[in-house]
């Protein structure tokens, strides 16, 4: 069973960074072979978010060396996405479980500083109703 967790773990760790990986179907193989929904929410989650704030340290010291030859990303670039996340602002760090655009989020929220407490309040919140919705819709499946 150790094992099991530890692969649930890392599949939502590596899902929550740019690495394109679903922690989802590892999470319903586990489901289906009588793991406890309730301890295999809280690995999920866990390494979800923890996998995110991968991403948020990235933001947060990325601006570091934007003065660089080698620095992907235009100014406007980061402006622009400094105006998006100034316009929704830290609530919508609850759309990081997304799978198009939530590793985006989490990313912005380091760029503009957001305090890590609230960012694994709200992460965490939206993540962990992913993986619960996960555990309802496996039991509806015959």
């Amino acid at each position: 069973m150790l094992t099991s967790l530890l692969v649930l773990f890392a599949s939502a760790f590596l899902a929550a960074t740019i690495l394109p990986f679903y922690s989802e179907v590892v999470l319903f193989a586990l489901l289906r072979q009588g793991g406890d929904p309730l301890l295999l929410v809280v690995v999920a989650t866990l390494g979800n978010t923890l996998g995110a704030v991968v991403n948020w340290v990235l933001g947060r010291y990325l601006l570091h060396f934007q003065d660089r030859k080698w620095f992907y990303f235009k100014p406007q670039q980061i402006e622009r996405a400094q105006q998006w996340y100034q316009r929704y602002g830290f609530w919508s760090l609850l759309l990081a479980w997304l799978p198009i655009g939530g590793d985006a989020l989490t990313f912005i929220a380091g760029i503009m500083k957001v305090r890590l407490w609230l960012f694994l309040l709200l992460v965490g919140a939206g993540k962990a109703a992913r993986y619960v919705s996960i555990v309802y819709l496996s039991a509806a499946i015959p």
